[in-house]
Parts: structure tokens; sequence; C-alpha cells
């Protein structure tokens, strides 16, 4: 039976449109997410290595980095996880072992893209692609790897590199293979985004990059045209960039802070969910020994 968090994604899939899906570059984040009332969460690739590497997106995360993040995400909040895992870190052979190691590590569903390693955000230039054969077989080897019922979903970034329509066929192909989810990235016009859902007979996953190819629509546009999630991948990423900038900027200037400028520290406290740790200190504490 699939786990409970694979079902609850399932089961969102099925009965909502135009479900927001925040990024999460760490588990703070994630906490976050949760906190603020969102279905589900995303561990975004991008963000996981802008923020623990400090690189760009150029495929430098491993499997066992993924991984790594996956459980402590997994650790700290129930909601749907997707994870991000690239371009399955190999072939076929090895989209089987990631698959079996990130649903062992928590993931919900995981989304795999058809771009040759090193991959690359799907907002730059330069993009290659696998051909379409291979990608198949990357999500023929996914699907019958799965063990508790793990979504995949299959990215394709086409549409940079062959075109509009290709990047439909071999999203079509895909969902042939077996892929619960496709994904088309970087649509750079509102009628090729209206298409997508309409031609292709899966859930869809729409990704909103701030600064990026697509344009932008709100939740309730995005669920009337039919897709099913709303990615803002790294949204939160750049939030903190921001806030980080701007606070560490005041206290170069000034030369000081006070707590009005930044979170404060009980609720920092508060969403990495201290008192339940205060609260097992009593519940556990050895009583000292008598005289």
């Amino acid at each position: 039976m699939p786990s409970t968090h694979i079902a609850a994604l399932r089961a969102l899939l099925e009965r909502e449109k135009g479900v927001l899906v925040p990024g999460a570059p760490n588990a703070l984040a994630a906490r976050i997410i949760a906190d603020l009332g969102f279905k589900a969460v995303y561990l975004t690739g991008a963000g996981l290595t802008n923020m623990h590497l400090g690189l760009p997106d150029l495929g430098f995360m491993d499997l066992s980095q993924v991984a790594e993040h996956t459980m402590a995400i997994r650790g700290v909040v129930d909601l749907p996880l997707i994870v991000d895992a690239d371009t399955g870190f190999g072939n076929a052979i090895n989209v089987t072992h990631a698959v079996r190691t990130l649903e062992q590590a928590g993931a919900s569903a995981i989304q795999l893209e058809d771009q040759h390693a090193p991959k690359r955000c799907g907002h730059f230039s330069g993009k290659e692609l696998v051909p379409a054969a291979e990608m198949v077989n990357k999500i023929r080897a996914a699907v019958d790897s799965r063990r508790d019922g793990l979504l995949i979903i299959a990215r394709t970034d086409a549409c940079a590199v062959e075109g509009f329509e290709a990047a439909i066929d071999r999203a079509r192909r895909y969902i042939e293979a077996g892929a619960d989810v496709t994904f088309v990235e970087a649509p750079e016009t509102i009628a090729d985004l209206k298409q997508v859902p309409r031609r292709l007979a899966a859930p869809q996953v729409l990704n909103m990059v701030l600064g990026g190819k697509t344009p932008i629509v709100d939740e309730a546009t995005a669920a009337e045209i039919g897709f099913s999630l709303v990615l803002y991948a790294n949204a939160a990423l750049q939030g903190a960039v921001q806030g980080m900038q701007t606070t560490l900027k005041t206290l170069r200037d000034k030369g000081v802070l006070d707590e009005t400028s930044v979170t404060s520290f009980a609720e920092r406290q508060r969403l990495v969910d201290k008192p339940a740790y205060d609260a097992m200190e009593v519940r556990y504490a050895t009583e000292p020994a008598k005289p």
C-alpha cells in the first residue's frame, strides 16, 4: 500500500487543480511552507545547489546529497514531498537505484528530466536532450523500481531545444511509458500554456520561474487552464536571499541590529519546534540520585 504522504499526493492530483507547490532548499524552508498551510512541498535541485553548495544549477548535487536532504525534510514535515532528481543520476540502471533510495528517504514523487547530464536549469540556454527513447526507458525503469507507489513526474525540456510540438510529443510518450505526471518546461506563450493540459492525458505541472521564460499566471488562471500543480520552485530561496542582503547591508552600514529588523528569536524557536523538545527533556529527565 502507498505510504500516507504518497496517497495524499495522489488524492490531491485527483481532486484539485492549480495547487501551489513552493520549493524548499532545505528543511527549515519546508517547515515554513508547512506552517503557512501549503498542501505540498518541492525539494528544489536548483535551490539545494544554490543554498547548500553556493553554486549554479548545473548538476553538481549527487544522489547521496539529495537523499540526505529528502530525509531531513521528511523528518520534520508530513506534507507530500516532490523531489527533483534531475536526470536520475545516470542511465536507466542508475534510475532504479535513485528511485529506491529516494522512496526510502521519504519522497512522495520524484521528477526526472530528459536532458543530457550534466543538466542545466530549465530556463538556462544551452540545454541538450537525450533521445526520447532513452528517456522512455528511464521512466519504465523508474516505474518498475518503485515499491510504495511513489509517483513519477517526467519533465521535458524540449521546448527550448526541439520546439513546443516536440515537447508535447515527448510528454505523450512519457505518459505511455508510465509517468504519472508530466512537466513541459518553459513554454513561452499563454497560447502554448493552454494547450498543455488539453493535449496530454495526465496531470500537469506548471513551473513559475520569476524572471524566467514562461509567462506568470495566477493560481486561479492555472487551475482554469487545467494545470494540477503550480510550482514556485525557488520563490522561498529568492525571498531568503533578499532578506539576507537587506539585513546584512543594514548591519554593515549601521554597525548594529535589533530584533525588529529580523525574525524574532522566539519565532525562530517556534518554527524549529523547540518547545516540543523542551517538553521531552522534562518527560525523559532522570531524577538525580538520592544521597
